[in-house]
């Protein structure tokens, strides 16, 4: 059984507690800010799914890994979950009328990123090392972001009304996520290798928390990389505890297309369904009051269901979310 990590004996809060943060949207970029905000003192490393990574333009794009910078950077637009608050869009009105594509949203200061991290790639640097400078740049401190992978890998979707395969970023920002699919696929997956900092934060970790992310283009991604989801099953088995939160509630979503893709995919579209896809790692999974019926079939996969307002209303929310699940796992932060 899953045992709470010894109180770190002498320092206050949780100063001593290492945790580990799987992360994809902006589900995850938010709750992962909101255990930064309930946790001080503990040594957080989120590790931030690449799968919706694309090339576009010439630029080498990461978008989940972006918001995530911009969230713990506290200079996301809060309105949409993702892009720099205040963002303009001069460029891109520029591009159309040259003819070029727009589908995909790309404010000016968003291109400042997108340009840098590009040039940073074509000198040699890796994704890590350069996501390590624009977190240090962007002034994020107390938290380590690590991308899952150093490797270029892209999730494609196949589309069930022609059967073509398109880029996730297609078929999510492109169409909207309007047209049914069929199926995932992962491209680079399996020669990708966990990036530097990866496996050593989960050997280390007291607590292993999966976000109120998407489970097929947001955590998949992440658990596929060869490695991955072997080194969460071992820190489960030496004592530490691996947590979920469910990003349904009441069998829909707040923001993206989980539960569209859950049915989809031939699986069912609520907490539940989300809590199997990960039934091989979970002690815990957070499901909100309206699914409290799900419990059981939560606990017939192994996992202890926590009953919680699982709604993050504002940076409040946010932190107090993860105060419940941090105080259901791991119990009261220690007392100096």
């Amino acid at each position: 059984m899953p045992r709470r990590p010894a109180e770190p004996g002498g320092r206050a809060g949780w100063a001593g507690v290492s945790i580990v943060a799987l992360a994809g949207g902006v589900g995850g970029s938010r709750f992962a800010r909101g255990l930064r905000a309930a946790a001080p003192g503990a040594h957080l490393t989120v590790v931030v799914n690449t799968g919706d990574d694309l090339t576009l333009h010439g630029l080498r794009i990461s978008p989940d890994v972006d918001t995530m910078l911009y969230a713990l950077a506290g200079i996301v637009d809060e309105a949409r979950g993702w892009g720099p608050r205040g963002d303009s869009y001069r460029c891109l009105a520029a591009l159309e009328r040259l003819g070029g594509e727009t589908w995909f949203q790309l404010g000016d200061l968003d291109l400042a990123t997108h340009l840098h991290r590009t040039g940073l790639l074509a000198s040699g640097r890796t994704s890590s090392g350069i996501t390590a400078e624009l977190a240090r740049c962007l002034g994020i401190t107390g938290t380590v972001i690590l991308p899952m992978s150093d490797d270029p890998v892209e999730t494609w979707v196949q589309l069930a009304e022609d059967g073509r395969w398109v880029h996730f970023q297609e078929y999510f920002v492109g169409r909207r996520a309007e047209v049914p699919i069929r199926k995932v696929r992962f491209q680079g997956l399996e020669a990708a290798r966990p990036a530097p900092g990866v496996l050593e934060a989960l050997a280390a970790a007291d607590l292993v928390v999966l976000c109120p992310s998407n489970p097929f283009v947001s955590l998949a991604p992440i658990l596929g990389v060869p490695g991955v989801r072997t080194a969460v099953r071992s820190a489960r088995n030496r004592g530490a505890v691996v947590a979920g939160v469910s990003p349904l509630i009441g069998g829909g979503t707040v923001k993206g297309p989980a539960a569209r893709m859950l049915a989809e995919l031939g699986h069912e579209p609520t907490a539940a369904g989300v809590a199997a896809q990960y039934a091989d790692l979970l002690d815990a999974f957070l499901i909100d009051p309206i699914d409290a019926a799900l419990g059981q079939a939560v606990q017939a996969q192994g996992a202890r269901p926590i009953v919680a307002d699982a709604l993050m209303r504002g940076r409040r929310g946010e932190a107090r979310l993860a105060r419940v699940l941090l105080r259901a796992t791991l119990g009261q932060p220690a007392r100096a």
